[in-house]
């Protein structure tokens, strides 16, 4: 059931529509943000950026005043117009979205502050690569979701949950090979211990991408698959097209 067929532009109240559109728009906002947030605290690491970490750590307050100021917009829809059917679902999946992304705020801030340290302590460290690749494929999982809904595309949701079994294997391998080159040279241990925190802090990031995928499809076929087979999930969605 798509919110765009079902409901929103069929309202009697032109400023309910108008309402429910802002919140849209403010979380798709907040959203942008926390996808620049996360760009510049990856590049923060690889560039070994420390001015540029620092300004992530700025934006973190304002992420947070963001988080704040649209739960307020969806409180006051929920008090003021007790939404139904797919108003409520797209105010709810907004309620949950916004958590999301203040959350990747939260660990995009941390991958910052291993850059600072890690642009303290010189050396570029090994691992490197792996730890730029993972980042590519998270940063991109991030914009795909937020794409998806804004389309409210369940079937691009779905492919973005999907991912993050990549990005899971990834992590393992990346991790992996970390503790390798602490084995192999002791001196590395503190340098690939900031490496392995940021790496945790993407790993981190794709699952909240994932759960912000999870939310287009709730929002859009009224499905709560949070902890359904992902396969079991597909066949559902093609049912309901």
């Amino acid at each position: 059931m798509n919110p765009q067929a079902e409901g929103h532009g069929q309202h009697i109240s032109q400023q309910f529509n108008a309402e429910l559109e802002d919140i849209k728009n403010h979380m798709l906002e907040m959203g942008g943000a926390v996808e620049k947030q996360v760009t510049d605290a990856l590049l923060s690491i690889t560039s070994a950026d420390s001015g540029l970490a620092s300004e992530v750590l700025v934006e973190e307050n304002n992420i947070d005043a963001l988080e704040i100021k649209i739960d307020e917009e969806c409180n006051l829809i929920l008090a003021r117009r007790q939404p139904a059917a797919s108003d409520l679902r797209l105010v709810l999946a907004i309620i949950k979205t916004v958590r999301d992304l203040e959350r990747i705020g939260d660990e995009s801030a941390k991958i910052a502050r291993m850059a600072i340290k890690l642009t303290e302590e010189g050396d570029f460290p090994e691992g490197i690569i792996e730890f730029r690749h993972l980042g590519d494929r998270v940063a991109r999982m991030v914009s795909l979701a937020l794409d998806a809904f804004a389309r409210y595309d369940a079937s691009a949701a779905l492919e973005i949950a999907q991912d993050d079994i990549i990005v899971d294997n990834e992590y393992g391998s990346a991790m992996r090979s970390l503790i390798t080159y602490m084995m192999e040279d002791p001196r590395s241990i503190s340098r690939m211990l900031n490496l392995l925190w940021a790496l945790r802090a993407l790993e981190r990031i794709g699952d909240h991408a994932k759960n912000v995928s999870e939310h287009v499809i709730y929002l859009v076929k009224g499905m709560d698959v949070r902890h359904a087979p992902l396969d079991n999930v597909a066949e559902k969605i093609a049912r309901s097209d």
